[in-house]
């Protein structure tokens, strides 16, 4: 199936766990690029990156809690963040950075038992099949190089066996995303495409967050009370997205909120805001122009 929006479910793992100013990173990029048959441009200039800035932070002034982005535009080479200097707690995202790592351990050579364990990780967000998935990588330590060695600089495993209290920025779940889906990346194409298929295919009641802004959509969520910030919510998502001649990577992350459905809220919102900046709002894309 495609993801798309749909409603809130239970619980992950209970482990312990964990703004500034916004900022935008690099200048853009690839003015103009033709994707099936839509020209499709880079818009965030200087000045649309400032107003996605004020965007954002005018929703989240009278939000509870806090959240960051980032995105990756695969299509244009756009890349934007925002807020992501204090990293979050992964809750279950560190599931796709445990499936990454899998993968290049195995190099395309799954059991069936092993698919039905990264099937379960995926889809149905399976904390006994994460962590046997763990163990398989090394735990910490595995997991801690295969991720240094890789480029993600910015995201520390948890203690122990606690792989749902990984601290990350959103900058570095989008590099797990590029290294995932990457046709130059370290993957193999039979690998990429499995992957992809997990994360389309999450059970209906947990494919909220990112797939509000639309398109067809791979996604894995997390969502945590956490006991390190009083029992206040944790909800992050992260995704590959095809929308409007774009293909995006997004990852969204946000702590202290009062209930599951404001921080499912609060995730969704930022999410439609930056997909609509970098690929255009829908109906000025119906109307560009179509060879």
């Amino acid at each position: 199936m495609r993801v798309r929006r749909f409603s809130l479910v239970s619980a992950l793992l209970a482990v312990a766990g964990c703004a500034g100013p916004s900022i935008a990173v690099p200048p853009p990029v690839t003015p103009v690029r033709q994707t099936g048959g839509i020209v499709v441009e880079s818009v965030l200039s200087v000045a649309a990156r400032r107003a996605l800035d004020q965007s954002l932070d005018r929703y989240l002034r009278d939000r509870p809690g806090r959240a960051a982005l980032a995105v990756y535009d695969r299509t244009t080479g756009t890349r934007y963040a925002f807020r992501e200097h204090t990293p979050f707690m992964l809750a279950s995202v560190a599931k796709v950075d445990i499936l990454l790592a899998f993968l290049l351990a195995k190099r395309g050579g799954l059991s069936d038992y092993e698919r039905d364990l990264a099937s379960r990780m995926i889809r149905d967000s399976d904390n006994d099949c994460a962590g046997e998935l763990y163990m398989t990588i090394g735990g910490r330590d595995g997991f801690a190089k295969v991720l240094r060695r890789l480029g993600i600089e910015h995201t520390e495993p948890g203690p122990g066996l606690y792989w749902g209290t990984t601290l990350s920025r959103p900058s570095d779940q989008v590099k797990v995303l590029e290294q995932l889906t990457d046709p130059e990346g370290p993957l193999p194409a039979r690998d990429r495409r499995y992957a992809l298929k997990l994360m389309s295919t999450v059970q209906s009641s947990q494919a909220w967050g990112v797939s509000a802004a639309g398109g067809e959509v791979a996604l894995k969520n997390g969502w945590l009370p956490a006991d390190a910030h009083g029992g206040l919510w944790t909800i992050n998502s992260v995704g590959h997205l095809h929308l409007r001649g774009h293909e995006l990577l997004i990852a969204v992350l946000s702590e202290r909120s009062p209930t599951m459905e404001t921080g499912i809220a609060t995730v969704e919102r930022l999410s439609r805001l930056a997909v609509d900046a970098l690929a255009g709002p829908e109906e000025i894309v119906s109307a560009a122009k179509v060879f």
